[in-house]
């Protein structure tokens, strides 16, 4: 056997090698996606036998009649829509206006600025005195707690900065100076057109992070109308927490179980579903600004 061919037999080895195991992995991923889809449509009886292995048994939408037959999902579902776009459109603003000063050569207090932004992500004040500080500020109570509080995200900061200095050239900046361009101008019409992957790569990051979040308002909103959809779904949950010793019948207890468990998969594929829509539209965006800043050369 020559050496190119046994160099040709070597790659192939490789590239069937490598797809068993990303076949494997991907099975891995997908699987449990399947099942949550598969468990939430199907039986209670057949969910707690263990009869759901890839596809419904008995098909049924009690999970999903269960979950919104409450009277605050579709409240808290716009009320997460609310927190996720205002939220979402705060944070980056913020966030961009925070980067791009600090990835200017010509800031001259940039290092100082950028190492208090770093020891913000060491060192916390801890629960009380954020609460403390959000209380003084006045917004106990208010749809701002859930967005003020957290209006940037250090890390995300660092990405875009990163972003500007590797992607936008010192000498564009210096001819749009030449023609009188001021840096608002410069940032508003060069600079945040050049910067569509990182922008949707940080904002798909905030997006996530508000649609999830549930702690935050258990700790600062009091009025149920105001919830977002994660503290409902947590409610709803604990809510279905009966105690075995509180049940004498065993037919009731065995029909909350079912209940109980159908109604953990349908929360999650509802809670999940909006952002596994909006994922494919920035995807490519995603992963190229992911990649921005990863080589040199």
């Amino acid at each position: 056997m020559t050496g190119k061919m046994k160099e040709a037999l070597d790659d192939r080895l490789f590239n069937y090698a490598n797809h068993i195991i990303l076949f494997i992995f991907a099975v891995t991923v997908l699987y449990p996606l399947v099942y949550i889809i598969s468990a939430s449509f199907s039986s209670a009886s057949s969910v707690i036998s263990g009869r759901v292995w890839l596809f419904p048994v008995e098909p049924t939408l009690e999970g999903y009649a269960a979950v919104f037959k409450h009277r605050l999902i579709g409240s808290s579902f716009l009320n997460s829509l609310f927190y996720t776009a205002v939220g979402t459109v705060v944070n980056v603003i913020l966030t961009l206006m925070a980067a791009y000063p600090l990835a200017r050569k010509d800031f001259m207090p940039r290092n100082i600025v950028m190492a208090l932004f770093v020891f913000t992500m060491m060192f916390s004040g801890g629960l009380i005195p954020s609460y403390l500080v959000v209380k003084e500020l006045g917004l106990i109570d208010t749809r701002w707690s859930l967005i003020i509080p957290g209006a940037i995200a250090v890390w995300n900061m660092i990405i875009a900065r990163t972003y500007f200095q590797t992607t936008i050239p010192d000498e564009l900046l210096e001819a749009a100076q030449m023609d009188g361009c001021s840096d608002m101008t410069f940032l508003r019409k060069i600079v945040i057109p050049l910067s569509g992957p990182i922008i949707a790569v940080i904002a798909l990051f905030y997006a996530v992070s508000h649609w999830n979040q549930y702690f935050n308002a258990l700790l600062y909103l009091k009025r149920q109308e105001l919830y977002p959809l994660q503290l409902v779904l947590r409610d709803i949950l604990i809510q279905n927490e009966v105690d075995a010793s509180m049940i004498t019948d065993v037919a009731d207890q065995a029909a909350r179980q079912g209940l109980r468990e159908l109604l953990k998969y349908s929360l999650i594929v509802v809670s999940t579903v909006p952002v596994l829509i909006i994922y494919p539209f920035i995807q490519r965006h995603f992963v190229k600004g992911m990649m921005i800043g990863s080589l040199k050369g």
